[in-house]
């Protein structure tokens, strides 16, 4: 299957302190079907696709790891929050059925 135009995004402080905790926003824009609705017109079920595995590493560390289910809205949104330790970069990847990643990186600036 032809990967998708897929923008995941991201918000971060473009500034922390070091040792300040920041909170971190994502969202990425995809339908989560969950295998259970069917096409009107002819009958058949609408394969599941979902996101099912999301991970974002800070400075190559796991920060923050989330396995998500059928339930889990279209166009999920995470918000999180880490320690500021060092300036780096934070790593977003997002998982679906078919095995497709997503993939966003930040620039994490941290001063102090």
């Amino acid at each position: 299957m032809a990967k998708r135009n897929i923008k995941p995004r991201v918000r971060v402080p473009k500034e922390v302190k070091r040792g300040d905790v920041f909170e971190v926003k994502t969202l990425v824009t995809h339908p989560m079907e969950t295998g259970m609705r069917v096409e009107k017109e002819t009958g058949q079920k609408i394969p599941r696709e979902i996101i099912y595995k999301f991970i974002a590493t800070y400075n190559g560390h796991e920060v923050m790891k989330a396995i998500w289910h059928p339930a889990m809205s279209a166009n999920p949104y995470s918000a999180f929050y880490v320690v500021a330790l060092e300036s780096g970069p934070m790593t977003f990847t997002w998982t679906d059925d078919n095995e497709e990643t997503y993939t966003k990186e930040v620039m994490l600036n941290v001063v102090g």
